[in-house]
């Protein structure tokens, strides 16, 4: 197996740092529009509050959860790429991806259940992890309860463990798509799919379940995902996902090098972790150099160091295409020793720009998801 990681020059040269700002998202402004809506929406809304008297603890209140999505935000941009907008005041908003599937963002009362069985939703699909719910302060178990008393309606839990974050989706995919599948199976009539903004997790579940299930291309399901509702659904994730399954899965150690011994501390950020851990790397003071070895699976990963608190790209290895502000990361590519083995040609198709399924993969897919032992 290989990794195309360095530059055909590095090798040559030493490693030095090239310091730059960290990379800037490009500007994506996504402030949705809370209920239902059928049809195509503009890239980008602005959304404002109803003006009207409101008493001081009320305001206070909201103030608090406007303080609340604006950090929620900032962390979405900075992890996502795109600048990332949710308004958790402004309440629940979604959008029909199509007649039978919704995605959204969160529920935040038992009055939220009724308002998606007035849409003839059957399913809703949660994919918040227990942090989430704690942040913007939502009672889980009264939204279930609730839900479990109307009797018409199923309240499912599938968490994505770390939000925003590639790599975990990847992993997390055919488990949770498992649950979706069978739950869809059982229910019937519309799914709602909701993270918590319903900007990032729901939209790459709903867009694999399209992708898989039910027989889209994958750039034929993006383009109709985002022509009903703007996001950012982790396309990377959905493609190695898809070849995970399909291929045999290899993995390869990885070396990492920052050559700089004067510098106190030398971290890496993004690869298989995302963006909101670092990993440090050791020195060796008898090469003047910091290394980090990890084992990935096959797949493209993104990273960039961190250089005595500073966000640097190494400009002697692999960098990504500037983004429209001009900034790149490093990245490196994982890919299969024999570029003509079965296995090698399946991922390169399915990790292609627009892949598509065979009949044989999609059946393999469902059969899977079948099979799949059902989670806690």
């Amino acid at each position: 197996m290989n990794c195309l990681q360095n530059l055909p020059r590095s090798y040559a040269l030493p490693f030095h740092g090239f310091k730059c700002n960290p990379r800037k998202p490009f500007s994506c402004s996504i402030n949705m529009m809370g209920g239902k809506n059928s049809g195509d929406i503009p890239r980008s809304m602005e959304v404002k509050a109803i003006s009207g008297s409101t008493s001081s603890e009320k305001r206070s209140s909201s103030d608090s959860e406007e303080g609340k999505s604006e950090i929620y935000s900032h962390n979405m941009t900075e992890a996502m790429g795109a600048v990332l907008t949710y308004r958790h005041e402004l309440g629940m908003n979604y959008n029909f991806i199509r007649p039978d599937l919704i995605v959204g963002s969160c529920l935040q009362t038992p009055k939220d259940v009724d308002k998606l069985r007035k849409v003839g939703v059957k399913t809703i699909f949660c994919l918040q992890q227990d942090p989430d719910l704690e942040f913007f302060g939502v009672d889980i178990g009264a939204i279930q309860d609730y839900a479990k008393k109307c009797g018409d309606i199923e309240h499912i839990r599938a968490q994505i463990s770390r939000d925003f974050d590639s790599f975990d989706l990847r992993m997390r995919l055919p488990a949770v798509l498992s649950k979706l599948y069978k739950a869809i199976n059982r229910n019937g009539g519309v799914t709602y799919i909701h993270c918590t903004a319903g900007l990032g997790r729901a939209p790459a579940v709903a867009l694999a379940f399209m992708f898989w299930v039910q027989g889209y291309k994958l750039g034929e399901a993006h383009r109709l995902l985002l022509s009903k509702r703007a996001c950012f659904p982790k396309l990377d994730a959905i493609k190695s996902a898809t070849a995970d399954i399909l291929t045999d899965l290899k993995k390869e150690l990885v070396t990492l090098t920052w050559e700089d011994s004067k510098c106190s501390t030398v971290e890496v950020s993004g690869l298989d972790i995302g963006w909101g851990q670092r990993i440090p790397l050791k020195l060796d003071k008898e090469h003047e150099s910091w290394t980090l070895q990890r084992e990935l699976p096959e797949g493209r990963y993104e990273y960039k160091y961190i250089v005595d608190g500073e966000w640097t790209i190494n400009e002697f290895e692999l960098l990504t295409t500037p983004n429209k502000d001009g900034h790149i990361n490093n990245f490196l590519h994982i890919v299969d020793n024999d570029p003509n083995s079965v296995s090698a040609v399946v991922r390169k198709r399915l990790t292609s720009e627009n892949p598509d399924l065979t009949k044989e993969e999609r059946l393999k897919i469902r059969q899977l998801l079948e099979s799949y032992p059902d989670e806690e």
